[in-house]
């Protein structure tokens, strides 16, 4: 949730939608929690009997995270939640079950009768969901932190640290707890882009700082205080915090709690009783004589002995009818209107103000000093030595897969296959050492053609199976067509999610030779053997390097628009090597 009155659509105008390499070699914390309740509820919606949804669904979008959008994910666990989360999921549930929020005033277990162990049950079910996802993730050699209380507070301080550069959560308190971009809605498998928010286009756009923001969650509601003040929207919350700057807004709203107006020139500069009137409901200027025909400043009957200077003006000897909705602009009628403008808004500061003074023990300082200055981790301030990512470890895969999902070790090798090319492009690009070997059996041989997906140029390469495993690699595939039947079975059961789709490798057999084929990243690919792509574009194309001329002109000689994308200077940039440290920039 985060924010509560849809502060994501006070946001939605100034998203950007950013394309499927936004992410690549970059580092993105990843919200679990958050990533396996959306996912899984979606999932089961589609197919109530698909096996351990949240399994399948951490398995396949880190695949996806990692090698098509080519980011390196870091997984965050929330810990414990605070007494006022607690209370506040709490309400939350009875709001769900039709039930008195009066009973949370009750012991837990007269609470509502059997709410509280439902609710607990609840819990001790999720809580093992995750651990059994964190113990996929580990085998697949991504790094997991714990947070000591929100899983978004770590991931929003470790991106306003530069330790990673966005984070993945549909929670939009991140911001308050210093998040500099925020990715609400990723799809892997789409031509839509996903929502990305930067605090900075919020800050232009909006004008909201974070302490503001902050504000208007305490006024609005948010995750530890559902309720908020009543009354307060979030159109009506905008309106009030921007009338302070971001540094004096909390303090501000203390005054204003207390019943203590904070002095300055958008407001009043006084204490105020909730029943005492405005002191300047008596302010005003008298309003000159205006013409009943055209509005003007002057008489009726002065205007014809002598002509209406604002009529003459407009080309007209006498006074002209006014329109409907007429408006005199004279010095007089501006300051009048001005100053009921200013009655007005003081009227509504003060209504605004009353509401705020009449909720008991407002703003809560310790939901203040969670957003601000929270405790997030144990290893404060070492994280660098804990973001490593290793190789994923493929029999210990197998078998866990096997034990939890019931998928057969061929179907699990496929679908990790992409994942182990994808590192072993990146070793190749990080160390350019020769004689490495994919899953140590298959060696890098061509590119076999460009493939278009979902608007994206992919190569298709090929991977050629060592001579002396021939043998071996007859019987592995010989068993794995005896189980075909049963994979495309288990695939179909699985694959209930479109977005969701597994990358599956081409078997390829040819003059007694094995291949794969698998789609890789263009410019990886072309950064980690730039000869062989050298050759396939002069092959293919007719030409290696990229010609000062080569947009239209290549256009109008027919080739696809496409693939001279390939041609684009590429920018090698900084990847991590696994099992390594990577510095923050």
């Amino acid at each position: 949730m985060g924010v509560g009155g849809n502060f994501w659509d006070l946001l939605k105008p100034y998203a950007r939608f950013e394309g499927v390499d936004f992410l690549r070699d970059k580092r993105v914390a990843v919200d679990l929690s958050f990533w396996i309740v959306q996912h899984d509820a979606a999932i089961r919606s589609k197919n109530p009997g698909v096996r351990n949804p949240y399994l399948r669904t951490t398995f396949f979008r880190t695949l996806a995270l990692f090698t098509k959008l080519g980011a390196f994910p870091v997984f965050v666990l929330d810990g414990e939640p605070s007494p006022l989360k607690d209370r506040a999921r709490m309400e939350r549930f009875l709001r769900g079950s039709g039930l008195e929020h009066s009973a949370l005033a009750k012991p837990p277990e007269a609470a509502a009768g059997q709410a509280a162990p439902a609710a607990r049950q609840r819990n001790r079910v999720f809580t093992a969901w995750v651990q059994e996802c964190v113990e996929l993730l580990e085998i697949l050699g991504m790094p997991v932190l714990k947070a000591q209380s929100e899983a978004e507070a770590l991931c929003a301080k470790l991106n306003n640290e530069g330790y990673v550069d966005a984070c993945i959560t549909s929670d939009s308190d991140a911001f308050l707890f210093g998040a500099k971009c925020v990715i609400k809605c990723l799809r892997s498998n789409s031509k839509k882009p996903f929502e990305c928010y930067y605090l900075s286009d919020i800050e232009a756009g909006l004008g909201l700082m974070r302490k503001q923001m902050v504000a208007i969650a305490l006024l609005v509601g948010n995750d530890h205080n559902l309720q908020g003040v009543p009354g307060f929207g979030v159109e009506t919350a905008l309106r009030f915090v921007k009338l302070f700057p971001d540094d004096d807004v909390l303090d501000r709203l203390s005054e204003v709690g207390k019943g203590i107006m904070p002095a300055s020139q958008e407001c009043f500069e006084a204490k105020f009783e909730h029943d005492a009137p405005s002191q300047l409901e008596d302010v005003g200027t008298a309003r000159s004589p205006h013409c009943s025909q055209c509005g003007h400043p002057g008489s009726k009957r002065a205007h014809l002995k002598i002509s209406c200077e604002y009529c003459v003006n407009n080309g007209s000897e006498s006074c002209t009818m006014k329109s409907t909705g007429f408006k005199c602009y004279c010095s007089g009628c501006s300051k009048d209107r001005a100053i009921k403008e200013q009655k007005k808004q003081e009227s509504w500061q003060l209504k605004v103000c009353q509401k705020i003074a009449a909720e008991s023990g407002f703003p809560n300082k310790e939901i203040i000093e969670m957003y601000l200055n929270p405790n997030n981790h144990d290893n404060e301030g070492s994280y660098s030595l804990l973001l490593r990512w290793d190789k994923p470890k493929v029999e210990i895969l197998v078998d866990f897969l096997a034990f939890h999902q019931h998928w057969q070790p061929s179907y699990v090798r496929q679908r990790i296959l992409p994942m182990l090319s994808t590192i072993f492009l990146r070793e190749m690009v990080s160390t350019s050492e020769e004689g490495l070997l994919l899953y140590d059996q298959y060696e890098f041989h061509s590119i076999e053609r460009v493939k278009i997906r979902y608007g994206h140029p992919y190569y298709l390469v090929k991977w050629k199976k060592l001579i002396h495993s021939l043998d071996y690699v007859t019987q592995n595939f010989a068993n794995e067509e005896s189980v075909t039947g049963q994979t495309e079975s288990t695939e179909a059961d699985e694959f209930v999610d479109s977005m969701e789709g597994p990358d599956v490798p081409t078997i390829i057999v040819d003059d007694g030779c094995w291949y794969l084929v698998t789609e890789e990243n263009t410019e990886l690919v072309k950064i980690a053997f730039p000869k062989v792509v050298e050759k396939f574009l002069q092959e293919k194309y007719g030409w290696a390097e990229r010609p000062a001329d080569f947009g239209q002109s290549r256009i109008e000689k027919g080739i696809p628009r496409l693939a001279i994308l390939f041609l684009r200077d590429s920018s090698s940039g900084i990847v991590p090597e696994f099992g390594e440290e990577r510095s923050r920039e």
